[in-house]
């Protein structure tokens, strides 16, 4: 039975890859076989868990008509893992006196298949799409600093592949976009349950590639990412430097673009921003649409406040949310921490929550976000350092590009981040006139309004001057 099985299974794989025009199945069904039969259903054996339920899910049905067309009589199969495969029953004995007919061949028991065991230890067993409950389009609140992201991420969990290919999310860390790429996902569990989604940060992406190329199960790693409908990859800016990560990325976008399936990616800067990132990926990330998330203006951060703690059941006066959403600036986590420490420190010293209270709590917070005065040595040397020079070198009469330019850049912070004088910052940089410093303010500004890539070195440069004890 068993020899009749194989050929006839072999078959309706070769059929169904044929007819969905789908080659990755024919990675998920190379270590599958036919094992019985029960009536008319076909009892085929699959590696692991993770196998069984994507095929069933997704090609269950195609299967059962693809073999009954071929058989004739074969109208359903199951999927069952190598501990649970039924034995064959044994042939009853032959008559006395008559010869014993010829058992037919029964596979002898097998020990288990290396490469299965690879395939199981690079997708262990996975489960369904880990996603906090929390971050839904419902509960996104929706402000001018995210608008259009948040639209973007509507049609794209809409109508995947047909406006936005790729969707390109950037901002900040805490800003809302993990929360918007999980909603896309939410939203098409709960709308278009068959659709295949992966959710995955781009350091999950590089662990589980390390682990397919040390097991070598690539073929398993690659039928699980270039085999959806939806790829999400958060923080990819981290796939930066890493060779192999990049080279298999780009096969794995290059595969799902071809095919119109969606891909979204999250960043914490735009593609042209992130350092170390080839070029061909960097021109891929901007093939579709690229969508930024701003810190949220006060009304939005009030917003947020109000609905997390209605959520939470929280009594909070809005004159206490008002005094909340104007310390806390920067980002959502950092607004609903500060939310939450204010609640905790009420309910700890057992006094009602007033705008004096929350002041109180939030002190240290509000001291750490006051901006602390920055120096023109503290930008000679954070400059400096960045290009390779010494403080020295910027105060010197040297015109040598290397050193004149990353003098300009210097005058230009020192006139954006103190208040000093034109003078009092020529002074600094060797005694030069005001004109100069003017003068070397104004070619930096200029330049960064047409290259972005100056933009983001001097964004960088600000960070690291306000980071800097």
């Amino acid at each position: 039975m068993i020899e009749q099985l194989t050929p006839l299974w072999s078959e309706a794989v070769r059929k169904l890859v044929r007819d969905s025009n789908d080659d990755s199945l024919a990675a998920w069904m190379k270590e599958a076989r036919p094992v019985s039969v029960d009536d008319d259903c076909l009892i085929v054996q699959v590696p692991n868990k993770f196998t069984r339920d994507w095929v069933s899910m997704r090609y269950g049905a195609a299967l059962r008509s693809t073999l009954e067309q071929l058989s004739g009589r074969m109208r359903d199969v199951r999927f069952v893992l190598p501990d649970a495969a039924p034995v064959p029953a044994p042939r009853e004995a032959s008559p006395a006196g008559a010869p014993a007919a010829p058992s037919p061949a029964v596979p002898a028991p097998q020990a288990p298949n290396p490469a299965a065991a690879r395939a199981a230890a690079v997708l262990n067993d996975p489960q369904p799409l880990v996603l906090n409950p929390r971050y839904t389009f419902e509960t996104f609140v929706v402000g001018p600093s995210n608008r259009f992201a948040h639209a973007a991420c509507l049609a794209v969990a809409e109508a995947p592949a047909e406006a936005y290919n790729p969707l390109f999310i950037y901002g900040g860390v805490g800003l809302g976009k993990t929360h918007l790429m999980q909603a896309i996902a939410h939203h098409s569990l709960v709308n278009y349950p068959m659709r295949r989604i992966v959710y995955v940060s781009s350091e999950t992406f590089t662990n589980e590639l390390i682990n397919a190329l040390q097991h070598k199960a690539m073929p398993a790693f690659r039928a699980k990412y270039r085999s959806v409908d939806i790829l999400l990859i958060d923080d990819i800016q981290f796939i930066a430097g890493k060779e192999s990560t990049q080279e298999e990325f780009f096969h794995t976008f290059n595969a799902l673009f071809e095919v119109n399936k969606q891909i979204v990616i999250s960043s914490d800067r735009p593609p042209r921003e992130i350092p170390h990132l080839e070029e061909r990926l960097r021109s891929r990330f901007e093939w579709g649409l690229a969508a930024d998330i701003q810190a949220p203006d006060f009304e939005t951060r009030t917003a947020i406040i109000r609905k997390k703690a209605a959520d939470e059941g929280l009594q909070v006066s809005q004159d206490v949310l008002t005094y909340i959403a104007e310390q806390a600036r920067s980002n959502i986590r950092e607004l609903e921490g500060a939310l939450t420490r204010v609640v905790a420190y009420a309910r700890t010293v057992g006094s009602p929550l007033t705008v004096e209270l929350a002041a109180e709590a939030l002190k240290d917070f509000i001291a750490a976000q006051r901006p602390q005065p920055v120096s023109i040595a503290k930008i000679q040397d954070c400059v400096a350092r960045y290009f390779g020079l010494r403080p020295a070198d910027l105060i010197s009469r040297s015109r040598s590009r290397n050193i004149a330019f990353p003098r300009q850049i210097a005058m230009y912070l020192a006139r954006t981040m103190t208040d000093l004088s034109l003078p009092a910052i020529g002074e600094e940089f060797g005694g030069r006139d005001h004109t100069t410093v003017l003068h070397g303010y104004e070619k930096v500004r200029e330049q960064m309004a047409a290259d972005r890539a100056l933009a983001a070195t001097v964004e960088e440069l600000k960070q690291l001057i306000s980071n800097s004890g």
